[in-house]
Order: C-alpha cells, then structure tokens, then sequence
C-alpha cells in the first residue's frame, strides 16, 4: 500500500515545484513588461550586410540611458518555459530597475541571426558595429558597458582593442577562452595549454554547435515576422546525449567529432592548427601585442580553465596599456569557485570535496557601482572604496585585498625535489626541501603508457560533461600509481599563506622523441587528505618556444619551464606541501602518444620511460610565493 502513497506524494511535489517556477517565471516577464519598454528580433546590420538578432528592454519614462550589453553565441529567447526565459528576464529585470537598457544580441550564425558562426573566428567589426549602432539610438546616452561569462565575454578583449569611443567599461567574468597569447601563456583561447590541446572544446563544440541543415529564417525577414516565429520555435539544437568520458577516448583526436556525429567543420580546421598557427592572430582572441583601451573589472575563479592567463591579462593591461586612465582602472575578484559559479558561492562553499568556508561577496553591488561610475558618470566612491585585487585564500577561509598581484608581501622560496630514485607514488621517498640536493643525481623513473594514462581527478576545468569533474578532490587513490612521482615537504611547524604565480623547472629526459610533463600542487592535511590546487602540462617539443618543434635524444637531459600555475591557499600548522609530477591528465588535456608525429592523426602510441633529474647539476625545483604568518 505504501509505494502508490510514495509516487502521488512525489508526483504531487513535482506538480508543486513546476507550477511554482511556471508562477516565478511569469511574475518575473510581468514585472519587466510593467517597467520596461520591450523590442525584440531588433536585427541589427553590419558592416557587410548581414543583421544580428538582438533583444532590447529598456526603461520607460526615461528619455535617454546607459547601455549593458552582452553578446552571445548561447539562446536567450525569452518566448516559452524555461530556465533560459527566466535568466534573460531576470536579467534584463535588474538592469532596468537601475536605470540602464539592457541589450542582448546573438553572435552572427546563431539561433536568428544571419551569417555563419566561427569560434574565435567572428569578425571583431560585429562588436564595433555594434557599438556604434547602439550609440545612435534616440534612447541612447552614448555610454555602452559590456558584461557576460565565459563565452559572452570572451570577445570583449581583443574589441577591447577596438577601443570605440562609446565603449565605456567592461565586467568580464570567466574570460580564458578570449585570451590568446599573454606573457608565457599561449592558449589560444583554452585550446592549448603548454602546446597540450586541452580536450573541453571538444566536447563543448559537440553541445552548442548547430547542424549545418538546421532551419535558417528567409534573409531579409521583418522583425514582426522574426518576433511571431521566436513564439513558436527556439531554435535550440538537443543533441543526442554522449558518454564524455568514453567519446574523449577516441583516437586520433582529429576523428572525435566525427565519432559523436557532432558538426565537424569549426572543429575540423582548429583541430589541426599547432600553438602558433597564424590563423589563431586572424579571428577574435586578444594577443598581447594588441592595444587595450577599456576600463575593466574582472572576474576569476581559482578553480576556472585558465586562471593563470587571465591572471597574466589583468597585470599586462596594467602594465602596458597605452592610455593612462586605462592603465590606472583595472580591478580584478578571484573567487574560490569554479567556471562562472560566482554566485553559488555561500556559507558554506564546497568546491569538488573541499569546503572552502564562507565566500560570499557582494557582486551585483559592485558591478552597478562600476557601471554607475563610467556609464552614468555617478561621482560614488567605487575607485576609492574598491580594492585593486580582492582574492579568496582557501585555507584560512577569508577575503582579502592587495594593491597588486601577487601580493607584495609574497615572497618567491624555491623547493627543491629530492628522493634516492624511488619517488614513485605515495608511498615513495620523494620531499620537497629548500635546500639543494646533493652531487649524486638519482633520477626518478617511470614509465608513460598512453593507452593507460593518469585518468583526471578533479582541477581547473569545465565544460567536459561526465569526463571530468572540476575542483578539489582527496589524490592520495591516484597517488597509489607508479606513472605518478609524488614529492611532499614534512609537516609545517607554522602555517603559511601561498598566494601568486608559482613556477617550477624541471630536468627531465626520456627514451622517446617527445613527451609531456604534468605538475599538480597539493595541500596535505594531517590525515592523508591530498587536495589539488592547480594544475599545468609541458609538451616537451615546444620547450623552446612555440614558433618550433625540437625532438628529444634518448638519455639526454633537458630543461623544462612549465607554464606558471597560480592560487592562494593557506597551509595550516601540521600540513605539507606536495608536487605529482607524471606525463599524463586525461582528459583534461589529450595524450602525447609519444610518437614526434603530429598526434592529432594519430591512434598509437608508443611506452615511454621518462625521468626527472635532481642534484646539483640538475636543481629540478618549484618556486612557490609564500606569505609568513
């Protein structure tokens, strides 16, 4: 008798829970339709002819208003049911009750607007155009500020470049993705990490991509028309579900696409593109070799794809913009959480297993604040009040501020790696010293098979679906591996806060032509719980730089400079700290099958032993930006 009570109960709280949210949408859209003055399917023409789909609400009773704009290759229809309806109305809803227009408009090629769509490939004229149209508008002040995550801010830096004069102030959040090449990073936008193809855009590829005989609106269509059909049809491609974890798996990557049934023509010419193909200077990523001329407050997670890089962005703005005013109002929040995840954080924040304590702030307020300063010209004491950096340190759970970054209290202490040659996993004799070891060079070997790489466990991602799961996760089950080099410091007899960019240099050798090397940095508490912080990989070809590829002799011993991670983490009293070291972290970043080949055409791979060097000769090391109690 029990089980049909069971199922009218729960059937009952599901009716209970749609209805309510159906409730919660509508009073939001009825809300926003009250004070607003709504123009949707507003196509709006480039330069070359083709029109962008764009929504517009602005406020009613106000002759003349600042602009928030947000361009984005994702669906935000307002017309149906739907999470996507309730986030675009309640956006929208926000920005109006401060007294801005709130302008939402599609990529070229997506869902109703024209053309055809290019990752990293749009035309950086479709935002300048897009500026000036909206400049010109009767309702306009002229005063236009850009806000979105992720991939709705990944084309805000290099139009950033663009420097239109209407184009205010900027909130990118999440941004990685637009960054092409800053300093050492050359990631392309998160396809490369250290000339390591970063495996998310092959799986996030598969989920927004549009087939290309998906149904396309008539050219020319008339916004009434545009506006009746958006009731009717959302255009929203639902592709068959994939098994990430198994479709990553496919060799050669080049076929991965193609093995989901996914769209392939993006995916076919970017796939084959090495770190520094020219075609990655031709589209829409920002390269620090570009001017910047926007005011800025950005937005990082710790736990994010490309921390480091934006990181690296915000200090070479800074630094190197031409426009003093520029230069001296750039401000930057690191949050502990992961992608675009700002606003889940609460007092008890858990990023992957780890608890990082209360990591609420007060976002919106100081968005509005940022915007009210430079859209509205409100003379409020943002630029007073606000601190350059505000970063998270997990550990000690807590907020804090500094004038720049890394703090200026940090202070670089180098550690060196030691064993007798038997580092291998946990239960091995690696350590983590700051003195230097001894003459004696006892290298630590292990071998590399790529049909069984080191799986992914937790990290700095996203966008993998079931693959991998980002944050912090308890390593001591990986570090049972042989494949995995495990080097930790004794128990600390004080704490000690860890905040900046931390390198390491390793001397590593190998039996095959080329190899990758990975990098993880650990907190250990005292019992046994080992969580990554960050994370990084070196394609051991690219060691001289990315415009070459030079090959690995058997035996010899090579330099290796691994791109700089960056965290900030407080290292309890009784603690240690620890460094794997392996060849593989997959999926998170594709297998080098060892081969010198190009890899990407590749489906087998060959074993390779590979050692890591430290003595005297061979100071294989990681410097890590502590900050004494």
């Amino acid at each position: 008798m029990k089980k049909p009570i069971f199922r009218y109960l729960a059937a009952a709280f599901i009716y209970f829970v749609a209805t309510t949210l159906m409730r919660s949408q509508e009073s939001v859209f009825e809300e926003l339709e009250h004070i607003a003055v709504i123009d949707q399917k507003v196509m709006v023409p480039m330069r070359d002819g083709i029109r962008l789909a764009t929504d517009i609400y602005r406020p009613k009773g106000i002759e003349k208003v600042p602009i928030i704009f947000s361009r984005t290759p994702y669906n935000f229809n307002s017309w149906g049911d739907g999470e996507q309806r309730t986030r675009t109305a309640q956006r929208a809803l926000s920005v109006v009750k401060r007294g801005y227009a709130y302008v939402v408009q599609n990529e070229r090629g997506r869902y109703y607007s024209e053309g055809e769509w290019d990752i990293l490939g749009t035309p950086l004229t479709d935002g300048y155009d897009a500026f000036s149209w909206m400049k010109d508008q009767t309702w306009s002040n002229g005063k236009i500020g850009t806000l979105g995550c992720s991939s709705t801010a990944e084309w805000q830096m290099a139009v950033a470049a663009l420097d239109h004069p209407s184009h205010a102030a900027m909130v990118p959040q999440g941004f990685g993705a637009g960054v092409g090449r800053v300093g050492a990073y050359h990631e392309q936008g998160n396809w490369y990490r250290g000339g390591v193809e970063q495996l998310l855009f092959f799986s996030w590829l598969y989920g927004v991509e549009h087939d290309k005989f998906k149904p396309r609106i008539p050219k020319g269509a008339s916004q009434e028309d545009l506006v009746r059909i958006s009731r009717f049809y959302d255009l929203a491609p639902e592709n068959p579900e994939v098994d990430m974890k198994e479709a990553l798996s496919h060799l050669p990557i080049k076929d991965m696409l193609q093995n989901m049934h996914g769209k392939r023509e993006i995916f076919d010419k970017m796939v084959i593109r090495k770190p520094n193909d020219p075609e990655w200077y031709e589209g829409g990523l920002y390269h620090d070799n570009m001017d910047f001329g926007v005011p800025s407050f950005w937005f990082a997670s710790w736990y994010d794809v490309s921390i480091s890089p934006n990181i690296a962005l915000f200090n070479h703005v800074r630094t190197n913009a031409k426009d003093p005013i520029v230069r001296d109002n750039q401000y930057l929040v690191i949050a502990p959480v992961l992608h675009c995840s700002y606003t889940r954080a609460s007092q008890n924040t858990v990023v992957g297993e780890r608890s990082v304590g209360d990591a609420r702030l007060n976002y919106d307020e100081q968005i509005y604040a940022w915007f009210d300063l430079w859209l509205k010209g409100t003379q409020n004491d943002f630029q007073k009040k606000t601190p350059r950096v505000q970063y998270y340190t997990m550990g000690s759970n807590k907020w804090q501020v500094a004038e720049q970054w890394p703090p200026k209290k940090a202070q670089m202490t180098t550690y060196y790696l030691d064993s007798s040659g038997k580092a291998n996993s946990l239960y091995g004799d690696g350590t983590l010293n700051v003195t230097k070891p001894g003459d004696r060079d006892s290298p630590d070997e292990f071998v590399y098979d790529p049909m069984n790489p080191v799986p992914s466990h937790g990290g700095n991602v996203c966008c993998t679906g079931n693959a991998v799961k980002g944050g912090a996760f308890d390593q001591q089950a990986m570090e049972t591996r042989n494949d995995i080099l495990v080097y930790t410091t004794d128990p600390l007899e004080k704490g000690v806060e860890l905040s900046g960019f931390i390198k390491s240099k390793l001397f590593v050798s190998s039996d095959a032509k080329d190899t990758d090397f990975t990098i993880k940095l650990i907190d250990v508490y005292p019992d046994g719980r080992a969580y990554n912080l960050d994370e990084t990989i070196q394609r051991v070809r690219y060691r001289e730089g990315y415009e070459k590829e030079v090959f690995m002799k058997k035996g010899t011993v090579y330099e290796l400079d691994l791109t700089p991670m960056a965290t900030s983490n407080f290292f309890k009293k009784g603690h240690r700290i620890r460094i794997e070291i392996s060849s593989s972290n997959f999926p998170r970043f594709a297998r080098n099958l060892n081969t010198g080949g190009d890899n990407y055409d590749e489906k087998e791979g060959v074993i390779a032993r590979n050692r890591v060097h430290h003595s005297d000769r061979y100071p294989s090391q990681i410097q890590l930006p502590l900050i004494q109690e």
